[in-house]
């Protein structure tokens, strides 16, 4: 004879789960937070033990990914089980709550005797979202039980939550799994800007710095090794700067606080008084458009500090129709050229530019979707304009 229990309200059980479901969405680690809904939901019902699987992602099998009450025989055997399995198969494909017709069956993995024995009810509890089912959620009695038709309605809404927490969850890890990609794509675009053309030029140097050893040519064996190591040693600044880069967080307090400690420790690093000037009250940016603005800015000022020979330069940032300007310049010597290359070509021979600095600067602004003058100041020194789109947080990052 079936035995009645004596149940929860539905309201109880639904303000207990409702922590549970916040945290899966935040996307926490499944396995202790699947436990806790078990830790709860398993004696609420009266059950013995309870376990949730999911769907592999071929859809073929459910994996078992938490468990309370099993005995360690019956969960081993449990850790995969095929799809289309009796009424965990049937909840695995469409959304019900079912009893397991023939517990005996669920044994057929298992040498031992748990089910039929011990177990003598199973219930299989659909967690879908959105018509898609992730897995099944079951409870294991050890009496032949039946629960009201309220309570069959609460523990299928139940599946539903957790069906829509499941898929937050996985969403997030989407979002983080494609967030870690593109940083490594990042990465490699930026180690790729900083140093392909300077390797090639080098590449192309040491053939014939060879051919001059060999030929017992010093003078052109001299000139060769001077460009050989001209190069060498701009690749390796120019890797140090990706690496910074990478490893610099964005000031948590934004961009305009950020700025203004560079400036304030501007001068004991480099002898240069460094002045921020700010017309915008809020810039609107957003925190990856900041990152991006920061490094422009930085490597323009690395660019002050390393040749420029200046007393004073300025960081102007103002509204001008459509745009949000950022201008850095200097009182300094000033460029040869007004306009970034990487490599220059002349009649004789190829030079390697010292600005590919400016050219990781430019492809920023490009992400931007701005756009970066570099040229001479007006009277001495240089000036880098940096011209974004207004509002900028409207603009979407090009990829």
């Amino acid at each position: 004879m079936a035995l009645f229990l004596n149940q929860p309200s539905p309201l109880n059980i639904q303000l207990a789960i409702a922590p549970l479901t916040t945290e899966l969405a935040r996307g926490g680690d499944l396995q202790p937070l699947l436990e806790s809904f078990l830790v709860f939901i398993v004696p609420m019902v009266g059950a013995q033990a309870g376990a949730v699987r999911l769907l592999t992602d071929d859809g073929l099998s459910m994996r078992l990914v938490a468990e309370k009450g099993l005995p360690a025989h019956v969960r081993d055997a449990e850790r995969l089980v095929q799809r289309h399995c009796g009424m965990c198969g049937s909840a695995a494909h469409t959304d019900i709550i079912g009893w397991v017709a023939d517990v005996k069956a669920c044994g057929k993995s298992d040498d031992h005797s748990y089910f039929g024995l011990q177990c003598k009810s199973v219930l299989a509890i659909s967690l879908i979202h959105e018509q898609q089912v992730l897995g099944i959620y079951n409870l294991f009695f050890f009496n032949e039980t039946s629960l009201d038709p309220q309570m069959e309605t609460l523990l299928r809404y139940v599946g539903q939550l957790l069906g829509l927490a499941l898929h937050n969850a996985r969403n997030e890890r989407v979002r983080l799994r494609l967030t870690v990609m593109k940083e490594r794509q990042d990465l490699v675009n930026e180690v790729h800007d900083a140093l392909a053309q300077t390797l090639a030029y080098v590449r192309m140097r040491l053939p014939l710095l060879h051919d001059a050893i060999l030929a017992h040519n010093d003078s052109s064996s001299l000139k060769y090794w001077s460009d050989v190591k001209s190069a060498v040693g701009e690749a390796h600044d120019n890797l140090r700067e990706v690496m910074t880069y990478f490893r610099t967080r964005m000031d948590p307090l934004g961009l305009l606080h950020a700025l203004n400690g560079v400036a304030d420790s501007f001068f004991s690093r480099n002898a240069i008084v460094l002045e921020v000037k700010n017309a915008v009250q809020v810039l609107d940016l957003t925190d990856e458009q900041e990152v991006q603005v920061f490094h422009i800015v930085q490597e323009a000022l690395a660019n002050i500090a390393k040749h420029s020979m200046a007393r004073h330069a300025l960081i102007s940032i103002r509204q001008i129709p459509e745009h949000l300007e950022f201008v850095i310049e200097d009182d300094g010597l000033g460029m040869d050229e007004p306009s970034v290359s990487t490599i220059v070509t002349t009649a004789q021979r190829m030079i390697p530019s010292t600005h590919f600095g400016l050219d990781i600067m430019q492809s920023r602004a490009k992400r931007l979707g701005g756009s970066l003058e570099v040229g001479r100041n007006t009277g001495a020194g240089t000036r880098v304009r940096l011209l974004l789109p207004w509002p900028v947080a409207r603009a979407e990052l090009v990829a």
